[in-house]
Order: structure tokens, then sequence, then C-alpha cells
């Protein structure tokens, strides 16, 4: 071998050196949120969007949160399942998660599908977004109980602010099926395998139920990480009106994405009507799981997390067994916020606002919630904090809400008063993070 000839051959070692390299650090680099590449080897079904970089961030989600009553035998067999859910930032990929938490037996998937609908509140299709998705390549997939599955990722054009159908079928008997039970939104089943079909018009089984499916993430320039919400009914959103994405986390979500000089975070919502931070229900798995044993799953499971929202402690003081002892409440807060230091990321608690006039009012349940708002406002809970209780209380009588700012039942707010929760948070406290805790 001649020298001119060894020096070409070691550069070309160099190069094939040089270019291994750079896909061992694009590999690595892509475990940060950000993803180049869509998953799962397959070519999605009828996918005309093009291949696109972004972030993956939490676009919607829900808590799977118990089991469907009347579906302990033949889950929904034979019947397509489409939820209708609403995404706050939009991408050009998605992919799903599946849930069969409550589950006595494996759920079988032959067939599932995400599309855009047509319209709000509507099971068709808009032209051209319908995909099949795939779980691993496969087209069908089985989900044991007890546990979930995450799609392949599909190419999806997916516009921030709209509705999105997912959907499954599963041929055989496989329940209780997992629910999100307080959607505030209408989803809709037909029967037999229509999983694909975009018209929506056999789709005439209605049900106030988020069904199987626990989160969409998209593959986002619009968002560089998602703040979780964990709470109660106030943040599940009940008494908000059906169909119309007024939970006080939706307005939170538009002011983020609509503020230029707030931080670019999706939100997602994992409040449970009648959670509690200390206490769960009945069942194994427990039905409506305190947020202590959730939080490692509906909080830190969730993708690229940057910061976390906790709204809880008010069902902790009023439903049986009450907890009048405000040290216990806030001390299982403080337990979620080192859950989350151990992540680095910031936590914002939200103050527990008045329910006098409600049905399980007691004069020293109040000075229970007093006392726990007290160490809210001392710093004694959170890295910062939200006033919801000073927000929306009636300034003549804070022991109630405003009057305008209450659903009628004197603990749920109105629409206004949803409004105005998103209103006063300080988009700045969701900036910034805290040193991960070994």
């Amino acid at each position: 071998m001649t020298k001119r000839h060894g020096y070409a051959l070691l550069a070309a070692i160099v190069a094939v050196v040089v270019v291994i390299s750079a896909a061992i650090y694009v590999g690595v680099a892509a475990d940060d949120g950000e993803e180049k590449p869509l998953v799962g080897g397959g070519t999605p079904h009828n996918s005309a969007a093009p291949a696109s970089v972004g972030t993956w961030v939490g676009a919607w989600s829900a808590s799977p949160s118990g089991a469907e009553p009347g579906t302990e035998a033949n889950g929904m067999a034979g019947r397509s399942v489409r939820n209708v859910v609403h995404v706050g930032v939009g991408g050009t990929a998605a992919r799903i998660t599946l849930s069969n938490l409550y589950g006595q037996q494996p759920l079988s998937i032959t067939h599932a599908s995400v599309a855009v609908a047509a319209a709000a509140n509507n099971p068709a299709a808009a032209a051209g977004t319908m995909r099949r998705l795939t779980f691993r390549g496969s087209p069908s997939v089985i989900v044991p109980a007890g546990q979930q599955v995450v799609s392949d990722a599909v190419r999806l054009l997916v516009p921030h602010d709209t509705d999105v159908l997912v959907t499954t079928y599963s041929p055989t008997p496989s329940g209780p099926v997992t629910i999100h039970p307080q959607a505030r939104q209408i989803s809709y089943t037909a029967e037999g395998d229509l999983t694909e079909d975009v018209t929506g018009t056999a789709y005439t089984g209605q049900t106030p139920y988020w069904r199987y499916v626990t989160a969409l993430d998209v593959l986002s320039n619009e968002s560089d990480g998602t703040v979780v919400v964990i709470g109660d009914s106030l943040t599940d959103g009940s008494t908000s009106s059906v169909g119309e994405n007024r939970r006080w986390t939706d307005v939170l979500a538009d002011r983020l994405r609509d503020n230029s000089d707030g931080p670019r975070y999706s939100v997602v919502n994992q409040g449970i009507s009648g959670n509690r931070v200390l206490g769960s229900g009945l069942g194994r798995p427990a039905e409506n799981p305190s947020g202590l044993i959730r939080f490692n799953r509906d909080v830190l499971g969730r993708t690229n997390v940057r910061a976390v929202v906790v709204a809880l402690g008010v069902n902790d003081i009023l439903r049986t067994p009450q907890q009048t002892d405000a040290n216990k409440i806030t001390a299982g807060l403080r337990e979620l916020k080192r859950l989350a230091h151990a992540r680095g990321l910031r936590v914002i608690g939200a103050t527990l606002m008045p329910f006098q006039g409600h049905r399980g009012y007691r004069p020293h349940l109040e000075d229970t919630r007093q006392a726990v708002n007290a160490q809210i406002r001392a710093g004694k809970v959170y890295d910062a904090y939200v006033d919801f209780d000073k927000a929306l209380r009636d300034p003549y009588n804070p022991r109630r809400l405003r009057s305008d700012y209450d659903s009628g039942d004197h603990l749920h707010p109105s629409d206004k008063g949803y409004k105005r929760m998103a209103e006063v948070f300080d988009l700045n406290d969701l900036k910034g993070s805290v040193p991960a805790e070994l």
C-alpha cells in the first residue's frame, strides 16, 4: 500500500467514526423530549402531513378514576368507542395512551384510529385526517389488566384549540371498562368495527364518559413542555358547560398560548371529581385514588412535564371521614411537592375556596380550610401559590363564593368563576425549576 492510499484509508475510517458518533449523539439527544423521527417503524395509514421536528408535549389528558357500571362482563365488545377530546395545543404528529387500569382481564384492541373532528362536539372526521394507529408496528394490541399502552406516533396536522376523535374497537368481552366519568364532553359509540368511518352517522350511542383513552400527545412547535394540573372536581370542571371547554385549565391553556411573555407550555388536566390528598375510594385498584397514590402516574408520568399545579384539599375536609387537622392535609400537600422536587419540577398550589351554603358546610370545617390557607399563604407548602379563595369569595362574606362566580351549589364555580380562576393565575410562576433532589 502506498502512503497516499494509506492516508485515503485513514480519512475514510475517520469519516465513518464521525458519522457513527453523530448518530449516537442524535439518539441520545432525542431523549430530552424533542423527537426527530416518528416511532413505530410502520408507515402511518393515509398519512398526508410531512415529517417534522418539534417537542412532544401533552395536548390532552384525563385521569382514569374507576370502572364503568354495567360493563363488568362484556366491556365494550363488538362496539366502536369514539372519544371526543379537546386539545389546547397543536402539532404535526400524535400518539395516544390507552388504559385498562380497572379491567379484570386483558383488553384486546384490534383496531384504533385518531382524526381531527369535522366540527366541535361531532363524531364526524375532518376530510383527510383519519389515521390508523399502530402499536409497535401492529394494528392490534393486548392491554393487560391494570396496565396501559402507548401507540406509535402518526403524522397528523392537529390544529390547536380543536376536538380530536380517538376511536377503538374491541371484538371480545373484556371488562370492566376503565373510564373518566366527569368528562363534561359527549363521546360516541357505534355497533361493529367502524373505527375508520369518517361520516360519524353510525355513532348514535352517546356517553358522558371518556373510555380507555387517558392521554393524547402531539409533536409540537407551539410548546416547549407540559404543565400538569392535579386536582378535584374544581379542576375536573364539574358544573362547567358541557362541550364548551370552560374548565379553568382550558382558559389557562388559552392564556399560555396567546401570551408571548409567558412560558410556551401546554396544559393537561388531571382533575378527578371528589379527589382527596390523603384518602382513596374502595376497590383494588382503588377507585378515585388519592393525590398521593396517583401522583407518580398522573403527574410525573405525563409527557415532558415542566411544572406542576396542585389544587387539592377541599374534599379531605368535606368528605367522610372528614379531616379536620389542617397539619395533616398540608403535610400531604408538602409530600406532593417533595415528589415533584425530586424531578426538579416547580410546584404552584392553590388556596382552598369557600363553601358556606353547601350541604356539607360546618363552622369547624371552615376553621380547617382557613388554617390550610394560612399555611399556603405563609409559603410553608408550595414554591408559589395562586389565591383562588381571594379571587372568588364574596367580599361581604368571605366564607361564601361570590354569587356570580357560584354555579348554585355553593361549592363549584360557574363558567364565569372558572374563567376568573385562570385569569388570576400568574403565568410567571410557571417559569424556572428547582434543583432535583437525589
